[in-house]
């Protein structure tokens, strides 16, 4: 994989990912320009979530709905690109900014992991603008998500991108039968994904499915870290960690 990735590969492993930027409660906001100009400047690998805009924009922003990060009502599909960036977020300076946007200021500083929030039957979309974007990216890059037909989608058409499969152990979700909580806890879907990585919450770490994957040449990076504390727990089975809330 080194050979085929070549710096993406390295930085996999270190440094640290600093989860929606280096943000802080009182500090920049996650998903903002500063908060990935504070990661870049601190060493630290970026992770960001990217989804459409209304007209077809990667916009970085975490949430289906505005109301947390800025008080607004109303799905972040619904909405330009050009009305999102009027928006301001948690009371701060800093705007929604565009996946575009965020590559510029982040160059080849860091390594970027973009997160897809693909809603479930729509594939396609929202990965052809991803691709678009960072087709002209000079620095190292990966494309991450939870839909496993969106890396499938990537795998078909581009499969020189870099790619990591997130999961968990889907405990929380009812609308799940209790097979389909097991096939996810099992990672059955890496078949469908055909992932070169695996972003695995810390729910379901360690993991005995996960640790034959990672025998077999497949990268674990646990997500989200909070303190060291937990990373002290399952780092002897992964290769990395995607944090917030202190220093890694």
């Amino acid at each position: 994989m080194r050979d085929r990735f070549g710096e993406a590969w390295d930085l996999l492993f270190h440094p640290p990912i600093a989860h929606r930027g280096l943000w802080s409660p009182d500090g920049a906001p996650e998903n903002s320009l500063s908060a990935f100009q504070a990661a870049c400047a601190a060493g630290y690998g970026i992770e960001l979530d990217v989804q459409l805009s209304a007209d077809g924009e990667a916009v970085v922003f975490h949430d289906a709905t505005l109301e947390r990060m800025t008080g607004q009502t109303g799905r972040v599909r619904d909405r330009s690109a050009a009305d999102l960036a009027e928006l301001r977020l948690k009371g701060s300076d800093e705007k929604i900014p565009t996946l575009l946007e965020v590559l510029a200021i982040v160059g080849h500083r860091a390594m970027v992991h973009v997160e897809l929030k693909t809603p479930p039957g729509e594939v396609g979309p929202l990965e052809r603008r991803v691709h678009e974007v960072i087709a002209d990216h000079n620095g190292p890059l990966a494309v991450i998500g939870f839909n496993a037909y969106s890396h499938a989608w990537f795998a078909d058409h581009y499969p020189g991108v870099l790619r990591g499969l997130d999961s968990y152990a889907y405990a929380d979700q009812p609308k799940l039968s209790a097979e389909q909580r097991r096939s996810y806890s099992q990672l059955e879907h890496v078949a469908i994904a055909r992932p070169h990585f695996l972003a695995l919450g810390l729910d379901m770490l360690p993991s005995p499915r996960a640790a034959e994957l990672r025998a077999q040449g497949m990268p674990i990076v646990a997500w989200t870290v909070r303190d060291p504390a937990q990373w002290d727990a399952v780092k002897a089975g992964c290769d990395n960690l995607i944090f917030e809330g202190f220093r890694a």
